[in-house]
């Protein structure tokens, strides 16, 4: 070798040169620009190691940073429970009205309550809205003027056509009982802003709860802590403080317990339940003080309360749902992280919610007059407050309907297999409609996304991977999406 060549060794590939040295810094360097630039998008694959976001137990709603730079903060998803038929709100099909009261070619004998009917048109009227001109039903006519700032999924697809499973897989991302909640991993990844409030409540409809009740909102095997906090504006908090107790005698009382269960803490190292539970009582101790003040609605101008609907005395169901909407702006307006507002409650026949097999019509112009106002006043009125640009809004329910007829009935049966639901606010694309489904809106045909896909994108959004926020169970490195899914990136600003 000559000792007055400029030349280095590397391990099996023999000797470089000061150019070819050079050439391949180059490379690298570039390679490592890159690599910042796709993780700052969000845009990398998982890495090998797929540990989760770990949570601080003594502090489980204390602020943790995401994978990558978020564009929302905040979410609010209205649950319409029951599930929304397609056909009646988002999907227009003009080939129904071709095809009404015929039977579907090659369509089912027997789909899930029973024999099948003929095709029925839609049971209201389409019509385009906004700039974009999308057809959507005269059912919800607050909600359809705001078409030009939402992202809507035509194509979504369930793995059960069960209610109960259903809501499991919209919520959980499994089927089966047992799973965290989508709200409840984002606790645990990102705590919350507010350290005197949950980073997840639940809004319960004023009727009562969903078919699955506490599995929407469960932990799961996720530490108890971060389930979600149910709620309502029909019940509000008061104020608990003992006659003669002062707020900032009140105050130092809880600070001594606080030193006191740090020294507890101390005393009994790693024990990961106790930690856990000491930070409960402790946010439910400054709930008590932080509740009554945002349950309390007498402070909104009466023209938000007209806005939302919140003073119907001819529908006091409605009332209550927008009382609901309000405290879900005010949540997300104090940083609590996630806000999940049910419209719809189980009841055998689908009396309260969206279940709607047997006199579709009449149920539906009952729930929609609940939903459509107030619904469509919060996006306004986040909107006008700014609280938009970080807010992340998400309307969904748990499948579809068929495009027929249940036979000797007024109304849809359950469709797994095609379905809407759909998001505006941060980080989303104003005015798109992604995915479609078959001429009759029996079947997702194009850009076909599982649920997976949909809480994907959620999760991106808040800047979390969903490949990467992960907890170990029984040896399985669990996730939302199971191991599935993909970022619904059309949908995306």
């Amino acid at each position: 070798m000559n000792p007055g060549a400029e030349s280095l060794s590397f391990q099996g590939h023999g000797l470089l040169d000061r150019r070819g040295f050079l050439g391949r810094s180059a490379t690298a360097l570039g390679s490592v620009a890159l690599t910042h630039l796709l993780g700052r998008e969000g845009l990398l694959a998982a890495q090998p190691d797929v540990s989760a976001v770990l949570a601080d137990l003594a502090h489980p709603n204390r602020p943790r940073p995401p994978h990558f730079s978020p564009k929302a903060r905040n979410v609010i998803v209205i649950f319409c429970a029951g599930a929304v038929s397609q056909l009646e709100t988002w999907d227009y099909k003009p080939e129904l009205h071709r095809w009404n009261d015929k039977p579907m070619p090659g369509g089912p004998a027997v789909t899930f309550q029973g024999p099948a009917g003929n095709l029925a048109r839609p049971q209201y009227a389409f019509r385009p809205r906004g700039q974009t001109g999308k057809m959507v039903s005269d059912l919800i006519p607050h909600l359809a003027e705001l078409t030009d700032d939402i992202a809507f999924v035509h194509s979504l697809t369930s793995k059960s056509n069960t209610h109960g499973p259903a809501e499991n897989f919209l919520s959980t991302g499994f089927a089966l009982d047992g799973f965290p909640s989508i709200g409840s991993w984002i606790g645990y990844a990102l705590g919350t802003d507010n350290q005197d409030l949950p980073a997840f409540v639940s809004l319960l409809d004023p009727r009562g709860v969903p078919q699955n009740g506490s599995n929407n909102w469960g932990s799961g095997f996720l530490p108890a802590t971060f389930q979600g906090t149910t709620w309502s504006a029909q019940n509000p908090v008061r104020h608990l403080s003992a006659p003669g107790i002062t707020r900032d005698a009140d105050q130092a009382a809880r600070r001594l317990l606080g030193q006191l269960n740090q020294r507890h803490l101390e005393e009994h190292p790693g024990d990961e339940k106790l930690a856990a539970r000491i930070a409960s009582y402790e946010l439910a101790a400054r709930m008590q003080l932080s509740v009554p003040e945002i349950s309390d609605l007498s402070t909104e101008p009466a023209h938000i309360l007209r806005a939302y609907g919140a003073e119907d005395t001819g529908n006091p169901i409605k009332a209550g749902f927008a009382r609901n909407c309000i405290l879900a702006r005010r949540l997300v307006e104090r940083g609590v992280r996630f806000v999940q507002l049910f419209n719809g409650a189980y009841a055998s026949g689908g009396e309260l919610n969206w279940d709607g097999h047997n006199k579709l019509k009449e149920q539906y112009d009952r729930h929609a007059g609940i939903l459509d106002q107030p619904a469509a006043a919060l996006i306004r009125d986040l909107r006008q407050r700014g609280l938009l640009e970080n807010t992340l809004v998400v309307w969904c329910t748990e499948f579809g309907r068929m495009p027929f007829f249940q036979k000797g009935a007024q109304g849809r049966d359950h469709n797994p297999d095609g379905f809407t639901s759909w998001m505006t606010g941060a980080g989303i694309r104003k005015g798109v409609s992604h995915g479609v489904t078959d001429e009759l809106g029996r079947a997702a045909v194009k850009d076909i996304h599982p649920l997976y896909d949909f809480n994907a994108t959620v999760l991106h959004l808040l800047g979390l991977d969903h490949e990467r926020l992960t907890f170990e169970h029984n040896g399985v490195q669990r996730r939302l999406t199971n191991v599935e899914g993909h970022v619904i990136r059309e949908i995306l600003a």
